[in-house]
């Protein structure tokens, strides 16, 4: 039995038509009812009953249809398989940011070697320009960066961020819905920032007041600056990704600051134009994107 027969009856029936059908399929009228014809042979029984350009299934049509269905379905499963297989190496270089790599990583390749058994992942650590460039000299297959624009690469949003203010659990502000900035001033803070112009945002927060703020502590780790607000060494500016675990665990406190509302840490996905097109599809899907939050 033929599949492209199978795949004739499926969209004549989808479609209610041969011409609809054949026009789908790329092919003539003639070629599509010469294809049914055959495999109404093979069954030895017919599947239309043909009125005027309208066409309906026949009760040995319907009885047919669900098993056509399934044999269609598993074979074009089968052919996305084999050309996933063909599209992907058996290496994947990937390049990523410190924040990636330690909050976002951990959870995005036991998904990815799932969908592609066998597939070797190495990962390189380092700051969004030098990544970049390994990119495009094809030193790295992807990368997870900053929002960047350049004409050899694509580059599609990959997550968001958003920055917030963090306290230990204890604190006189923990437990507060929203503060304002002035509030502020006079609170010891450790200062994490990873020179992007999201943090330059934050700074000049601060510059409109008479007074700067109070940091005790500048650092440029994120997990460092985590520990030292759970130490009580001061309060922090983090992004969500970094203490998803103790805000869950109430050891740290969010809370908004309405002069930065809507400051966020954007990370895209970047490769060389038309390549790695699979594997960027499947990181990028909104649904995989949602397990992170």
């Amino acid at each position: 039995m033929n599949i492209e027969n199978i795949e004739a009856f499926v969209y004549v029936f989808h479609y209610g038509s041969f011409n609809k059908a054949a026009e789908v399929l790329f092919l003539s009228q003639p070629s599509v009812t010469a294809r049914i014809q055959t495999l109404e042979r093979e069954l030895d029984c017919r599947l239309f009953d043909r009125l005027g350009k309208q066409v309906q299934l026949t009760e040995n049509g319907h009885k047919f249809l669900p098993y056509a269905q399934a044999l269609l379905h598993t074979y074009q499963k089968g052919k996305q398989h084999i050309r996933r297989q063909r599209k992907v190496p058996h290496e994947l270089r990937i390049g990523c940011t410190v924040s990636v790599s330690n909050y976002i990583i951990p959870e995005l390749l036991p998904k990815l070697m799932a969908l592609y058994p066998g597939l070797q992942i190495k990962v390189t650590t380092s700051v969004t320009d030098d990544i970049v460039g390994k990119v495009l000299s094809r030193e790295l297959d992807i990368g997870f960066v900053r929002n960047v624009n350049h004409p050899n690469l694509q580059s599609l949003k990959f997550y968001e961020d958003p920055i917030r203010l963090y306290t230990y659990a204890d604190h006189p502000l923990a437990g507060k819905p929203e503060v304002s900035v002035e509030l502020l001033v006079d609170q010891p803070f450790v200062f994490f920032e990873c020179g992007s112009l999201d943090w330059l945002r934050i700074h000049r927060v601060f510059q409109s007041l008479n007074k700067p703020p109070s940091i005790e502590i500048h650092t440029d780790n994120a997990e460092m600056a985590k520990k030292l607000v759970l130490n009580k060494a001061g309060i922090c500016f983090l992004p969500g990704l970094c203490v998803r675990k103790e805000v869950g665990e109430e050891l740290l406190c969010p809370i908004d600051v309405a002069e930065i509302s809507g400051v966020a840490l954007q990370t895209n996905i970047i490769s060389l134009n038309g390549e790695q097109t699979e594997i960027v599809r499947f990181l990028s899907d909104k649904q995989l994107v949602s397990t992170l939050k």
